[in-house]
């Protein structure tokens, strides 16, 4: 790419930002510009059903890395300002205040939005959780405890569910699957999770839907898909993602369950990259299948990806998913696909901690599912990823045995 010509990025998010400040520590000198629709500085979102919500946790803020980049190294940062169209004739960046910024490239990191629930819609009382302003309101809904009612049994849910037991409030979580994190997670990890949940006091309701929601005084009624009826004095609604491709398809750039975009992170239109929450791209390790991966990894590793490509650095390689969720004292992390693996393999690393591990139909180790009490898991799920990175074959009874050190079969 010619020297000098400017980046904009459209989102200020984990991703948005992190490429800005990928591209300052690769020494690119031409203008960088980032727009965010939110005031202030980016900030990290993870913490938000976490530390945010607990008891005593912090609820400032935690800084994007590279926020100090921003501050010190000329990135231009337009906050609280939408971008509102693509000008691809013109190669411009339309704002919502009427400002054009015109780019030599440019990368497309809007992110995703929580999927709403339209029964729901106008009722007091229903918290979705993506923002900062989301976080502090429901802290202080949680403070007040009382009945909870989660909708959504995904990593979201059940970290709001785990603080809002800490805050001491009647929790009841409802899952329209057959089983909590039936996208996530493989079933034994769901099986301990909810163990985990049902031992903390959580009323945990799988295989149920809901078929209608009400305000009554102070209340909001949930009416469940068997006719019975439960009350909350407040509801968390998570039932997943939808990726923010608006301003893309009005720029007429191909869609498929998110922008659309190639190994380079190109969009249909060459001048256009996309990453993130908000695109979907072709994942090598698992033969070009076409995924949207909605993680804090997944967004660091695509700036990454992206600044490379703008500045013609050598890229990173290929990436491989991982997933990580905190709940009370225990950490649920996966490296890998689980829908990838036709059987299974479990490691007991003792103390209620263990680890299964996927293998495809040829012995490839695919995915990895651990979960146990602090970071028990941590070490060998990263050993893990490095092998599912590799296209390793590993025995599955060396993977089984924890008197097998998982960094011989790295080496």
């Amino acid at each position: 790419m010619e020297v000098g010509l400017p980046i904009v990025i459209a989102g200020a998010g984990e991703c948005g930002t992190s490429v800005a400040a990928e591209l300052v520590r690769g020494g690119y000198a031409g203008p960088i510009h980032l727009v965010g629709e939110e005031a202030g500085h980016p900030y990290e979102r993870p913490p938000l059903s976490k530390a945010h919500l607990e008891p005593g946790g912090k609820a400032a803020p935690v800084p994007i890395d590279g926020q100090g980049l921003l501050q010190t190294s000329g990135v231009s940062h337009y906050p609280g300002l939408k971008a509102e169209a693509v000008d691809r004739d013109r190669a411009e960046l339309i704002l919502s205040n009427g400002l054009r910024l015109a780019y030599g490239r440019l990368v497309l990191a809007t992110g995703a939005s929580p999927r709403r629930l339209p029964m729901a819609e106008g009722l007091a009382g229903v918290h979705y959780l993506r923002s900062l302003a989301d976080a502090a309101a429901l802290r202080v809904t949680l403070a007040r405890g009382g009945d909870v009612a989660v909708i959504g049994a995904g990593f979201i849910g059940l970290e709001v569910a785990a603080a809002a037991r800490a805050h001491g409030c009647a929790v009841t979580v409802i899952e329209a699957s057959d089983r909590i994190l039936a996208r996530g997670a493989d079933p034994d990890i769901s099986v301990a999770v909810a163990s985990l949940h049902r031992a903390q006091g959580v009323t945990l309701l799988v295989s149920t839907g809901i078929s209608a929601l009400r305000n009554e005084g102070a209340h909001v009624v949930l009416t469940l898909s068997d006719g019975r009826e439960t009350r909350a004095d407040a509801v968390i609604v998570g039932i997943g993602a939808v990726p923010n491709t608006a301003l893309a398809a009005a720029a007429g750039l191909a869609i498929d369950n998110g922008i659309a975009v190639d190994e380079a992170l190109s969009t249909s239109d060459p001048q256009i990259f996309a990453a993130g929450d908000c695109c979907s791209f072709p994942l090598a390790v698992y033969g070009n299948r076409r995924v949207r991966l909605e993680s804090w990894r997944n967004a660091r590793d695509q700036a990454a990806q992206a600044a490379a490509i703008l500045t013609c650095a050598s890229p990173a390689p290929p990436l491989v998913p991982w997933f990580w969720s905190d709940q009370y004292d225990h950490t649920l992390q996966v490296a890998g696909l689980v829908d990838e693996g036709k059987t299974h393999v479990c490691r007991d690393l003792g103390k209620g901690a263990f680890i299964n591990f996927h293998l495809s139909a040829e012995g490839v180790l695919v995915a990895a599912c651990g979960f146990g009490p602090g970071q028990a898991v941590a070490r060998d799920i990263r050993l893990a990823e490095m092998l599912i990175a590799r296209r390793a074959t590993p025995e599955p009874d060396a993977l089984a045995s924890a008197g097998v050190k998982l960094k011989t079969l790295v080496t």
